[in-house]
């Protein structure tokens, strides 16, 4: 399986930047348990991002823009352990399209999911919209319902 490291090698343009985002992102989870670890340190991340028009949509639809994102990034920070797989990364003129898996651990709660982040970028090339899908097992199964192709389980 290719890293984010990996792919970085090769990988140009926004796609790269998206998989920097990624980088940057898990270098920041693993040090925000460290004392000092604020809002503020989120900064190598923000510039990748134009701040004052930044929207992230969750996978629950939530909303927020970078002030509140970055609040969001560091409570979860500060209690996670995250990790990601990269699958694979598509990029047309506006978009990047960025598959992972990703693992986390919060607690007594693991959890496993795949997720496709869509990436828009502005004219001077930073982030301006990330939207958020994933695909995750049912809660307490453990398992992942097959369909008989005709529009209903088995």
């Amino acid at each position: 399986m290719t890293t984010i490291e990996d792919a970085l090698v090769t990988t140009t343009g926004r796609s790269r930047s998206v998989l920097e985002y990624s980088q940057i992102t898990k270098r920041l989870v693993d040090s925000a348990k460290q004392p000092g670890f604020t809002v503020e340190s989120w900064a190598p991340l923000a510039e990748l991002l134009a701040v004052e028009e930044f929207v992230r949509i969750g996978p629950f639809k939530e909303v927020m823009n970078w002030v509140e994102y970055a609040q969001f990034l560091t409570n979860w920070a500060k209690s996670a352990d995250w990790d990601c797989s990269f699958q694979r990364i598509t990029e047309t003129p506006d978009l990047v399209f960025l598959e992972l898996e990703e693992r986390s651990h919060i607690g007594d709660f693991e959890s496993v999911v795949n997720t496709v982040s869509v990436y828009e970028f502005n004219a001077d090339d930073k982030v301006r919209r990330i939207a958020v899908y994933l695909q995750m097992e049912l809660p307490n199964t453990g398992s992942v319902p097959s369909f008989d192709g005709a529009g209903g389980t088995e």
